[in-house]
């Protein structure tokens, strides 16, 4: 049985070792050819690459690949793991004897679809979307309006299917955006928000698999490295901390998501450093406020700053989880507050139980106001929510 997994790109990438990760060049037809495949030959919407993302590389694959028993997608800098690694073709095939497709865990949005998509796209498309389901599948109509106004759905357009899952789910994609993009007006759309189609279909695979009620391995997916424009504004924020300009940082900030809304995504902010560099900023905004010195007036370096806050909120993690199960056990917490009853939720492996006395140790080593503390409490309540 042969498997196929394409690993989608716009750019030159090392790729995995196993034969079964196949390189396709995406947009081929409006760059100079790398030195793998490339969408733009036999049936294809290369062109449109622009506004279908990632999607023309999967068009290709429905129209030009004949022989793969089993077919996948990858990204150049994410893969679907299975454990600790990447699958394997022959792993994948076992998987696959006991559900219909291998995907991504469920993103959980701390809204309503709609309301995410609403808030950086526009909302009319999502309409025309529900109008043509109606009209062409109305079978899904109703599941289409269940996935939409809930809070969970797939990303990325990675998986693994065999093959006659692979073409009924693209049989089933494509005519509903090719009828979409007759029907929406781009006037005025940034560039982001013109990849319309490669965002419509993660909620389409949604809906397909809640459909047909469809067996789902669901899979971390691990990543190879930062995206450029991730890399490119933490330099241009790590430079403005060198000069304390705390106000150009977060204008650097604000400025790459005005252009990139996905920019603090985990699939993005891997490291979390930008996520942590905004934490900074906030930190010597409620500092100044207080009339105190600020992060930036006691410490510059990017790399210091973000390994200072980001062990911070490790304190802060494992006090609240120390708090947690000393609600469950009756037990007085160690730091000696009030035990608190709420649900705290799941913590990371290797979250530690730090003391009250290393906490201090630690505050003041590392000269943590008592600002800094607060911040990250409000960061660690919000991170829980959208959890």
């Amino acid at each position: 049985m042969s498997a196929t997994i394409y690993v989608l790109t716009h750019k030159p990438f090392s790729f995995p070792p196993d034969p079964a990760y196949v390189p396709l060049q995406v947009g081929s037809a409006l760059h100079e050819h790398l030195p793998y495949l490339h969408d733009d030959t036999g049936d294809n919407i290369s062109a449109k690459n622009l506004y279908y993302s990632e999607l023309t590389g999967i068009y290709w694959i429905w129209k030009n690949d004949a022989a793969s028993d089993i077919i996948g997608t990858a990204h150049y800098r994410r893969y679907l793991l299975n454990g600790d690694h990447i699958f394997t073709a022959e792993e994948a095939a076992r998987e696959l004897q006991e559900c219909d497709l291998i995907s991504t865990k469920q993103v959980a949005l701390p809204t309503s679809y709609y309301e995410a998509f609403s808030a950086d796209h526009h909302q009319k498309d999502l309409d025309v979307l529900a109008d043509i389901i109606r009209e062409l599948r109305p079978a899904y109509s109703e599941t289409f309006n269940r996935v939409v106004h809930g809070n969970r759905t797939y990303f990325g357009n990675m998986f693994i299917m065999p093959r006659s899952r692979f073409m009924d789910y693209c049989d089933f994609l494509f005519p509903l955006l090719i009828e979409t993009e007759k029907q929406v007006d781009m006037t005025g759309y940034t560039a982001y928000q013109k990849r319309l189609y490669g965002f419509l279909s993660e909620l389409l695979l949604t809906v397909y698999v809640q459909k047909n009620a469809l067996r789902v391995k669901e899979c971390m997916v691990g990543m190879s490295g930062e995206k450029k424009e991730t890399k490119e504004t933490e330099d241009a924020v790590a430079a403005c901390f060198a000069r304390g300009d705390k106000e150009g940082a977060r204008k650097c900030i604000l400025d790459a998501l005005e252009k990139r809304p996905d920019l603090l995504m985990e699939a993005s902010d891997i490291y979390g450093h930008l996520k942590t560099a905004m934490q900074v900023i906030a930190t010597c905004d409620a500092e100044e406020n207080a009339g105190m010195p600020t992060m930036l007036d006691r410490d510059r370096n990017f790399h210091t700053l973000i390994a200072r806050v980001q062990q911070l909120n490790a304190f802060v993690r494992a006090k609240a989880a120390s708090d947690h199960d000393s609600a469950n056990t009756g037990k007085q917490p160690a730091h000696g507050g009030q035990a608190s009853c709420e649900n705290y939720g799941v913590f990371a492996p290797g979250d530690s139980y730090y003391s009250d006395e290393e906490f201090k140790a630690f505050r003041k080593a590392e000269h943590i106001s008592e600002p800094a503390v607060r911040i990250a409490e409000i960061v660690f309540g919000k991170s829980r929510q959208e959890g």
